[in-house]
């Protein structure tokens, strides 16, 4: 048995932003449509040591005539501590099965995955959700995800500024350093001094932290406003506010896992701000063409994900294609 053995770097180059938002807007339709398989993941819980890891399976169908669909699990482990220990904040892997024997095809490096199909998901919902004129865009955060959200933005909407703020200033600093000018992303990337300086003009927001307290004022946002939220994927861990939630129009990625797991959601709904009908919809379902989107100029609209197996399924079904015309990776006999 032969696998092929994908590295970070490879799958930086086998799966371009561009392509992994088309390939999220089709995975979402595929959910939303019951398309695909996909249980809610797993969880073990790592008190002592600030960390959780998740077990993601999902089978999704293919994108082309001449392939038949895809089969992987993804191990993903988010440790708070790990930053004060010199370590990533999130490792994970992917392990695909060819959907038609179980076979192993493939071992991919899951971090960097991760972070691009968690940006090209906001790109995804920025392309579908935000207003077309929307040019200035507010990073609440400054990891690996953050990047990810702020290319995922910048491949979808022309922005001209983009304000980043993080509550350690050095954080920012260096983010702003290391990505002003890259590709779309402009040379106007500005760190913001204050949650309110950075949605001051913000067409866009997105928020890619850990933080368990929202880390902005619902009332600072202006009308016509998209916010993209990542970062809380339990339930008590809430980046955005109740009054954010309570006066936005809600979309989400699953209305299963986000009831189960988003504490931005979760929260207001059992202090009773809201009620699970404050969705509006499933992002695919709007791709589907099976409920609207956007409905005016002025609207606020929120798009919240936790994170998705189809999500990861369809990446790593782009990154295989594509490494493989590419000649990327290492062939390992088993």
């Amino acid at each position: 048995m032969k696998i092929r053995i994908l590295t970070a770097e490879e799958i930086r180059r086998a799966l371009p932003m561009h392509a992994a938002i088309i390939g999220m807007k089709e995975a979402y339709r595929q959910l939303s449509c019951g398309e695909t398989t996909m249980p809610l993941r797993n969880r073990i819980e790592m008190a002592d040591n600030d960390g959780v890891a998740l077990f993601m399976p999902a089978a999704i169908q293919s994108y082309s005539s001449n392939q038949s669909g895809s089969l992987a699990v993804k191990v993903v482990s988010v440790f708070g501590d790990n930053l004060d220990r010199g370590l990533p904040l999130i490792h994970a892997v992917v392990l695909v099965l060819e959907a038609t024997s179980g076979r192993p095809l493939a071992l991919l490096e899951g971090g960097t995955l991760t972070a691009i199909r968690t940006g090209a998901g906001s790109g995804a919902a920025t392309d579908i959700l935000a207003r077309p004129d929307a040019t200035t865009l507010a990073i609440f955060g400054s990891g690996v995800q953050a990047r990810t959200q702020l290319e995922a933005v910048c491949a979808v909407r022309t922005i001209n500024q983009a304000w980043v703020y993080n509550r350690t200033p050095a954080k920012a600093e260096a983010f702003v350093t290391e990505m002003r000018g890259q590709g779309a992303i402009p040379n106007n990337l500005l760190v913001a001094e204050s949650p309110k300086q950075a949605l001051d003009c913000a067409d866009i927001v997105c928020t890619a932290t850990t933080s368990r307290s929202p880390v902005f004022d619902g009332g600072d946002l202006q009308p016509g406003t998209h916010i993209n939220s990542v970062g809380a994927f339990t339930p008590d861990m809430q980046e955005v506010d109740a009054e954010t939630i309570r006066s936005a129009s809600v979309f989400v990625d699953s209305h299963k896992s986000v009831l189960a797991e988003a504490g931005d959601l979760i929260v207001p709904i059992r202090e009773g701000v809201i009620t699970e009908d404050h969705i509006c919809a499933e992002l695919g379902e709007i791709v589907a063409e099976k409920k609207p989107g956007r409905t005016s100029p002025e609207e606020i609209t929120y798009f919240k994900s936790c994170g998705v197996a189809v999500q990861d399924v369809a990446a790593a079904q782009i990154a295989l294609a594509s490494a493989e015309k590419l000649g990327l990776g290492r062939i390992v006999s088993l």
